[in-house]
């Protein structure tokens, strides 16, 4: 059986991203749509060997359309998700928008795969942010064995979180540095080239930012709403790839050897641990990459029962477009689909 999807957004990052994975992994398709706004109608972005021209999203009819992989910002996922369910599409959306709708699942498929057969409440599944996938990716398989109670992370993020106009950025200050040019902080608060902006996404009365508060509260919905967690989210001059220092600390006993063999077993986790100069992963290393890489595993003497991780993935693949495709893999794989059109 193949599928019909549409990708709104798809001439932005994650969106190309969407449609190189979908190739990538041969999904079953009997055709693929790229949508975006009025503004790019005729913008061509390419699906395995073909090229596609995008349509527009306003008037585009989804009636016999099965999945649609939603990857347009918040406020235009609001605005079109629910019609675009209505007519019994599928949306599964990358953005914040539905995140925390208790009629909403919240899916990793390492993680939560379970959790999908809520979706038909609302014909919406929400991909979580991308710091939350890769952490919960390596928190699951720990938690099972030992019972996590509390996570501090730090996240490094990488400048292509925050779209084509970060990356942007981020070559024309460095270019802007070596040639004596004035540098212009337009999509960031301050100077990201050759520095670090402990800043991502919008201040709440508490201090924390909006992106602190999303790892909490995803973590949370997808794997335990008893685990206290605290977050520090932190913007680098990386082009792709998050990385995240993980300080955990467990209910019962577990050392740094027992983690590493739970983690090299563990769906999506890929150990990279020695000892030695170069014996981890870097943000650089994982561009491209599927896996979650976890490394610098060991054991934290000031708390007991307490674990340090690094934690590295591609924040465009895994904290997006790879998991919303891998979600749409969980829908056909358990048989929740049927093809429409062909139908």
């Amino acid at each position: 059986m193949a599928f019909k999807i549409a990708i709104v957004g798809a001439t932005g990052n994650v969106g190309r991203e969407m449609l190189n994975i979908l190739a990538e992994r041969n999904f079953p398709v009997d055709e693929v749509v790229a949508l975006a706004s009025s503004r790019s109608i005729g913008t061509e972005v390419s699906f395995g060997d073909k090229t596609l021209k995008v349509k527009n999203l306003d008037n585009y009819d989804f009636s016999d359309t099965d999945i649609c992989l939603m990857s347009a910002g918040g406020t235009v996922s609001q605005k079109y998700s629910p019609k675009i369910a209505a007519q019994g599409c599928v949306v599964i959306d990358n953005s914040s928008a539905w995140r925390y709708d208790s009629e909403v699942p919240l899916i990793v498929p390492e993680v939560n795969a379970d959790a999908i057969d809520g979706f038909r409440k609302k014909n919406i599944i929400a991909n979580p942010n991308c710091s939350t996938a890769q952490l919960v990716v390596a928190l699951k398989p720990l938690h099972d064995r030992a019972r996590i109670k509390r996570v501090v992370v730090s996240t490094y993020q990488s400048v292509s979180g925050a779209g084509k106009d970060g990356m942007d950025e981020l070559f024309n200050q460095t270019r802007a540095v070596f040639v004596a040019d004035p540098i212009e902080n337009r999509k960031f608060t301050k100077r990201i080239a050759f520095n670090v902006i402990p800043h991502i996404d919008s201040f709440m009365e508490d201090g924390y930012t909006k992106e602190e508060w999303k790892v909490l509260a995803e973590t949370k919905k997808m794997l335990d709403p008893k685990i206290r967690v605290t977050c520090t989210a932190v913007r680098v001059p990386v082009f792709i790839g998050h990385a995240e220092s993980v300080n955990i600390e467990f209910e019962n006993e577990i050392t740094a050897e027992e983690a590493r063999d739970i983690l090299r077993d563990a769906p999506g986790c890929l150990v990279i641990d020695k000892h030695e100069d170069g014996g981890y992963m870097t943000p650089y290393e994982s561009a491209g990459e599927d896996a979650t890489y976890i490394s610098r595993i060991r054991e934290d003497a000031t708390v007991e029962n307490g674990l340090n991780l690094w934690v590295v993935s591609d924040n465009l693949r895994k904290g997006a477009a790879l998991n919303t495709v891998q979600i749409a893999e969980l829908l056909v794989n358990r048989g929740l689909l049927k093809g429409r059109k062909a139908a």
